[in-house]
């Protein structure tokens, strides 16, 4: 009798660690499945507000408020654009002092909780930068999806398709870039988006299904006159980016790849937001599984994006060595192997899709010197 209430206890023990641990893998994986758009990443800290003066905000000191270059600054309900770090302004030893170009959306209070950001813009072309531009629905394998089209005189058109945590409107930070050199700019809002249809898991796949939103978008591009297509995409964006130049019936169209922040290894970008979730790392392996295992993506024969020999076209890489979602590692190793093709551009002390935001002009040049033969 005693072997057997041994053994039922024992029993009882494994099956209360294992269903703690699909809760924990549950948990930690909806950090990459789940990732509401316009919502930050575990791995973005969330900042206080200390104080407010005429073109100046004072805020939390971390490593992040000493980024250089210029970020939205994002909370409940506001919107802000800050600017370089002051360094003469006066502040205590906890607070960083950052220039405030302007408030966007809604009001900013001391004590308020905020988190940088990517996007400087909100709203739509028309509004947030006085452009002309037509909504616009992308035929899509799950339904139509939103899209913005900013005209322009070039038979090259640009797609561009954000990430991780971000919306369509990260794509304005390029608007007038790209209109400079009159690329006609297609912005699109892919499954899971505002106004998109929503996968049948409701799940995010890391790209691994949402790049035929992408061979929608090039399909609707040369329906309407583009000769050629340049795609280009942040984070998870770039994994959809470099999946439909390899497998859309229409790869022949795409000229160019530009990846921001490319995710090229899914497992490891899973384990990363887990790990930002705070789980201990015994623990990591299950929410990767629990991920895999709820997505599907096990089924994929090829998990990783990088596969060197598919690539046939040419690809800017803008990767940052901090980068704490996706491996910087995995890009230097794709340029290496096909130099021929790629050309990597390292940005140090930048985040994850914010590598325009370290240095727009550098960022700009670098995109005009390998959008101009695609031109």
């Amino acid at each position: 009798m005693r072997i057997v209430k041994a053994a039922a206890a024992a029993a009882t023990a494994a099956i209360a660690v294992g269903t703690a641990g699909v809760a924990v893998g549950r948990y930690a994986s909806n950090a990459a499945l789940k990732a509401p758009p316009g919502r930050p990443l575990p791995t973005e800290p969330r900042l206080t507000v200390h104080s407010l003066a005429a073109g100046q905000i004072t805020l939390t000191r971390d490593l992040a408020t000493l980024r250089p270059g210029i970020h939205g600054l994002a909370g409940d309900g506001s919107h802000a654009v800050v600017g370089p770090v002051l360094d003469t302004a006066p502040h205590s030893a906890d607070a960083v002092v950052r220039r405030l170009e302007r408030v966007t959306h809604g009001t900013l209070e001391p004590g308020d909780k905020v988190w940088l950001t990517p996007n400087l813009h909100v709203g739509d072309p028309g509004g947030a930068l006085g452009f002309h531009y037509r909504d616009l629905e992308v035929p899509g394998e799950l339904g139509p999806l939103p899209a913005w089209l900013v005209p322009g005189a070039r038979d090259t058109w640009v797609i561009t398709v954000h990430g991780l945590g971000t919306t369509r409107e990260l794509s304005m930070n390029l608007m007038e870039f790209l209109q400079r050199y009159r690329f006609p700019h297609l912005a699109l809002a892919y499954r899971g988006d505002l106004g998109a249809p929503r996968s049948p898991d409701r799940l995010n796949h890391l790209g691994e299904t949402e790049w035929h939103d992408v061979a929608a978008a090039v399909r609707h591009a040369v329906h309407h006159g583009a000769e050629r297509v340049v795609l280009h995409g942040w984070s998870t964006g770039a994994t959809m980016a470099l999946r439909a130049a390899t497998h859309s019936a229409l790869r022949e169209r795409i000229c160019g790849l530009v990846l921001d922040s490319p995710v090229l290894d899914a497992e490891a970008t899973l384990r990363a937001l887990a790990s930002a979730r705070h789980v201990p790392g015994p623990l990591l392996p299950l929410a990767v599984r629990s991920a895999q295992g709820r997505t599907g993506l096990l089924a994929y024969q090829d998990r990783t994006a990088l596969d060197p020999d598919r690539l046939q076209v040419p690809a800017l890489i803008f990767h940052s060595p901090d980068d704490a979602v996706a491996s910087w590692d995995l890009s230097r190793d794709l340029a290496r192997r096909r130099p021929d093709l790629v050309t990597l551009n390292t940005v140090p002390n930048a985040p994850h899709g914010a590598l325009w935001n370290a240095d727009p002009e550098a960022y700009e040049e670098s995109l005009r010197r390998f959008l101009t033969p695609l031109m």
